[in-house]
């Protein structure tokens, strides 16, 4: 931060404890949790998940872009009734925008009124300057405020995105669920918040993090589940659209593609297609919205024309013999 401690640090401040709202009493409520918020979960996901509520740890969710990964925080926060604090990590990263950092502006117009005013204990001006009504709380400092009655869910989106110096600052944050000002002391939650943390693997994140939590990887739906989204997320979709589109990106995760369409993906272009008043795939459709699944030219031009024709075949007859 470059700022200098201008007084010794204070003793630890705990925040006020509030009353847990009610959190999900088994596997199968944490199940039924997700779905009154329209999301698919598997049986091993609704595990973790259940798991991280009731042992109060944060959950590390992996997998490929765009499987519903940061969607668990949301509908989680949605369902719990929960205050949503969202720190989406980039390259960078550091602790003034994801911590805190202090109101300069205010510390120096204060300094300038307390010179004014003929003031001139310095140790006290230091001390009052250096005080929460100076700090300015970023995403991880605003987690560790209860609101509403309950501690709020946090999501730390992305991680691999950032730089390995701020996974280690995370460390103390993850396990003791407080963070550390040089000029206040240590801030501690009185109640843990729900802490859901996603990577899309881009690089692999130390294991000192991963320790610290229960690890869930998120994977691609099977077409079963993936048509039960589609059902959810898109319910103006004719059954047999729904049926034709979840068979056709199946086999597009079957091939070798630079970037595999996500759930994200399919909803879109089940969405777009429906727009577009169709009940059915076609040849030519498929090749004029490939840019709603794909999101890579060279990805949509190894699947346009004959590849399309080829794929959109096989799932006519697969759907027809079923």
């Amino acid at each position: 931060m470059g700022i200098k401690s201008a007084c010794a640090p204070k003793p630890a401040i705990a925040l006020a404890m509030n009353p847990m709202v009610k959190l999900p009493q088994s596997i199968d409520d944490t199940a039924a949790l997700l779905a009154r918020a329209d999301y698919v979960a598997e049986r091993s996901l609704a595990t973790a998940l259940f798991l991280a509520l009731k042992m109060e740890r944060p959950l590390f969710l992996e997998g490929e872009a765009g499987v519903g990964k940061t969607e668990i925080a949301k509908v989680l926060a949605a369902t719990l009734e929960r205050r949503l604090v969202r720190l989406q990590c980039y390259e960078g990263l550091d602790i003034s925008s994801a911590v805190y950092e202090w109101n300069y502006p205010r510390q120096m117009i204060e300094i300038r009124l307390a010179e004014a005013g003929g003031k001139t204990d310095r140790k006290k001006l230091s001390q009052d300057i250096f005080s929460a009504e100076f700090l300015i709380k970023r995403p991880l400092l605003q987690a560790l405020e209860t609101s509403g009655g309950a501690a709020p869910v946090l999501l730390i989106d992305e991680l691999d995105r950032t730089d390995e110096p701020f996974e280690a600052y995370l460390l103390e944050v993850l396990s003791d669920f407080q963070v550390s000002i040089p000029e206040l002391g240590t801030i501690k939650a009185g109640q843990p918040p729900i802490v859901i943390i996603t990577s899309n693997r881009t690089r692999e994140i130390h294991d000192a993090v991963k320790r610290r939590c229960l690890y869930h990887w998120v994977d691609y739906p099977d077409a079963a589940r993936e048509l039960d989204i589609l059902r959810r997320k898109a319910p103006g979709a004719a059954e047999r659209l729904s049926q034709e589109i979840v068979a056709f990106v199946q086999r597009l995760r079957k091939m070798d593609l630079f970037k595999l369409p996500g759930v994200a993906e399919t909803i879109d272009w089940t969405k777009a297609l429906v727009a577009l008043d169709k009940l059915a795939l076609d040849p030519d459709t498929v090749n004029d919205t490939l840019g709603a699944l794909l999101k890579y030219q060279d990805d949509i031009s190894h699947v346009r024309g004959s590849e399309a024709e080829r794929l959109l075949s096989e799932v006519r007859a697969e759907i027809a013999a079923a």
